[in-house]
């Protein structure tokens, strides 16, 4: 890492000099600013309330100019064989501006600026100079949580109603014991709605979802309430509409890598290399987000710069403050763990227990059609099901690595998310295609195993709203695409063969599809408020067990064994770091089992939770259907006392 600094006078060492702010002075910063400053490379830099200075790496341009609001046009000076082009211009925060680009073929486009920190709207529009230090924060004391800690909630900062939205929501969620918020992508993309992976301004938070400032009061209010606040970042792609590193900068991508949208971004490059570390930082320190996650890092072909960028960035906050990276990674990489990533989302994790709860066997739910409860068993007792074995569903290749050795708050387990619910052609929830004693039974599990929790929005209080797959896409030709993609997507499922089914699919670019994926709480539009309560109560009482009898002892908690006993049914074992042992029983099918021992009186009065079973088949050995039972055994909880039996069966 190279650009991490403290602040210096000197603007030639490619800082701010402190001058311009008084506040910058580390012996008298208020509590309000920040101390600890992260110098962008590139972008809108203040360096005084009425100066600012602006620079583009632009190697295949031959000109560049700066154009104001006001129409001023000034020529930006190249620096020498560096690929970057700057100027200063009278001008402070507020100032609308992009640069013209002539490149090498004499070509002329007007672009946004690539660090932009905010757009006046379209993508394609005008970025304005920001001035980062305006926001006063409230509690610049907060260091964060430690990962054991982790209970998250991933939202949608549109559908939720923007970061306004988002803010209003928090201290429900803190009560119910959630501990951090995860906000899906919210770089600047083209429309005003999108998923967010097809941003293109990695810098500039979407307009539509409010303004910087509101994103910091989110950030802030978060803080105040105990909660964590994550951000899913995409550094595998650009979005199809709106990037226009091409013109004046295609040595951002490198040829002879693919990914499924196109050229893989050259993080070869040191610039392209230095562009995304400048990303991070900003979003840790401009924005204090506690942590990132990491889109798709298999699409990212430079593993070796990835594993590097994330030890240094973990290593820079060590003894800091707590900084949480977390991959999405489908090769199921185990040695971009540990020292590096600190989780990964458990993909197999969630793909076995979806073939457990719905029977659902196509697409890459082939891979766990077999003997899916042992693949349950390893999950819980290793994380990762394939580590190294062959996937028959990507047509034999060998999938993972081992993951025994990681201690197994290492992997984030849920039951579903955004993608799990939205890549469904129609966006169902598990709540309308499940049992619901079973979908009790599995959050059970998913709640009270040594793995970190992860809910999505509206799970909290069993929405039934769909999360549908949503663009709005200014170009009709693209919209168009993307819809005929979708459709494809699904051609090789078996009911999709047909042409009329295939037509239900909702389109991504209409409205309906945005509106339709609002979730609706209890109170409101929810036709059944009881139940959307209960569920609310059910997540709140799980939530609380976590914290009391789980959390306190998940560090150096280790696998005592984990097995199949039966078709949908599990044992596992763990010992937590206080020498309580954890016994999680779960049972998916619709039938009862026997688990293969008679149990006495004293080992039911370890019970945490009950879920679908009768005493008196538990003394007997038989675990019933759509059932999970959570033991206990040895010290109980911060002050060694039993709490009562959450979840009793029904007579």
């Amino acid at each position: 890492m190279t650009n991490l600094t403290m602040m210096k006078s000197n603007p030639k060492e490619n800082v701010m000099p402190t001058s311009a702010h008084p506040w910058l002075d580390h012996a008298s910063d208020p509590p309000s600013r920040n101390t600890f400053r992260y110098r962008l490379a590139g972008g809108a830099q203040l360096l005084s309330l009425a100066e600012t200075e602006f620079r583009l790496w632009a190697p295949h341009a031959r000109q560049v100019d700066l154009i104001l609001d006001k129409g001023t046009v000034i020529p930006m000076q190249q620096e020498a064989n560096t690929g970057w082009f700057s100027t200063q211009a009278e001008c402070g925060a507020g100032t609308e501006y992009r640069y013209r680009a002539i490149n090498k073929e004499g070509n002329e486009l007007l672009v946004p600026d690539p660090y932009s920190r905010r757009q006046t709207g379209s993508v394609h529009g005008s970025s304005v100079v920001v001035d980062p230090q305006a926001y006063r924060w409230r509690h610049l004391q907060w260091k964060g949580r430690p990962w054991h800690e982790t209970v998250i909630y991933e939202a949608h900062a549109g559908v939720m109603g923007g970061f306004v939205g988002v803010r209003a929501k928090l201290a429900e969620l803190a009560g119910m014991g959630f501990t951090a918020i995860e906000l899906m992508p919210i770089a600047s993309f083209p429309g005003a709605h999108n998923w967010g992976y097809d941003g293109v301004l990695q810098f500039a938070p979407h307009v539509s979802y409010g303004s910087p400032d509101e994103l910091k009061a989110l950030v802030d209010e978060a803080h105040a309430l105990g909660l964590s606040i994550f951000l899913d970042v995409v550094y595998n792609h650009f979005g199809p509409d709106g990037n226009y590193l091409w013109h004046y900068a295609p040595e951002f991508f490198n040829h002879a890598y693919k990914t499924p949208w196109g050229d893989a971004i050259d993080f070869a490059e040191p610039h392209v290399q230095q562009f995304f570390v400048d990303n991070i930082y900003y979003w840790l320190e401009e924005y204090r987000f506690d942590g990132l996650r990491f889109d798709a890092c298999h699409a990212i072909w430079n593993k070796a710069w990835l594993g590097d960028t994330i030890k240094q960035v973990r290593e820079h906050y060590q003894g800091k403050r707590h900084v949480h990276l977390v991959a999405e990674n489908d090769d199921n990489a185990a040695s971009l763990l540990g020292d590096r990533f600190v989780a990964q989302w458990n993909d197999d994790g969630h793909h076995v227990l979806h073939v457990l709860l719905t029977g659902e066997t196509e697409g890459y739910y082939s891979d766990y059609a077999e003997h899916a409860a042992e693949k349950l068993a390893r999950c819980l007792a290793e994380g990762f099901v394939y580590q190294g074995e062959v996937s028959q569903h990507r047509q034999g290749e060998v999938r993972g690595e081992n993951s025994q050795h990681l201690p197994l708050s290492s992997f984030v387990l849920f039951l579903q998310n955004h993608d799990q619910i939205g890549n469904r052609p129609f966006g169902e929830r598990l709540t309308t295609l499940v049992p619901e004693p079973a979908l009790r039974a599995a959050m059970g599990l998913v709640l009270l195993s040594p793995q970190i929790p992860l809910l999505f929005m509206g799970e909290e209080f069993g929405a039934t709203q769909p999360f549908l797959y949503f663009t709005d896409h200014e170009n009709p030709e693209l919209a168009a695409a993307v819809w005929e993609g979708r459709r494809r997507e699904f051609s090789t499922f078996e009911k999709f063969t047909k042409a009329s089914f295939a037509e239900k699919i909702p389109n991504p670019n209409d409205i309906e599809s945005f509106n339709a994926s609002i979730p609706r709480p209890a109170g409101s539009h929810d036709p059944d408020i009881n139940r959307a309560s209960e569920w609310q109560a059910w997540i709140r009482q799980l939530l609380s067990l976590r914290h009391q009898h789980i959390v306190p002892y998940l560090e150096h908690t280790r696998t005592l064994s984990a097995y199949a006993i039966g078709p949908a049914a599990v044992k596992a074992r763990w010992r937590l770091g206080n020498g309580a042992t954890l016994e999680i029983l779960l049972n998916l099918g619709d039938s009862p089992v026997h688990f293969g021992e008679q149990w006495p009186e004293d080992k039911l009065a370890q019970t945490l939770l009950n879920v679908g079973n009768r005493h008196e088949a538990l003394m007997q050995g038989t675990l019933g259907a759509y059932s999970c039972l959570v033991l206990l055994e040895g010290p109980l909880g911060r002050d060694n006392e039993a709490s009562p039996v959450a979840g009793e069966s029904r007579p």
